[in-house]
């Protein structure tokens, strides 16, 4: 996560839609932390990604038993 931390900023610097009521003489601390709105989206494309193709269990067992007796699967 990005963060960027300013103490004793003066307020005078701020736009005035963020400087609301604060003095232009003031002193403000401005904390800014960058959005992640990708991520929750990106980690269930990632889980479905990896869902699919998966074998089943007799599936699987069907496989191995073609890959012992030297058939392709």
């Amino acid at each position: 996560m990005n963060r960027i931390v300013r103490e004793n900023y003066p307020a005078s610097k701020l736009p005035e839609d963020l400087r609301g009521d604060i003095e232009p003489g003031a002193s403000v601390t401005v904390t800014v932390v960058a959005e992640t709105r990708g991520a929750p989206q990106r980690f269930a494309e990632l889980r479905q990604r990896l869902g699919q193709g998966r074998l089943s269990l007799v599936d699987a067992v069907e496989r191995v038993r073609k890959i012992r007796e030297g058939e392709a699967f």
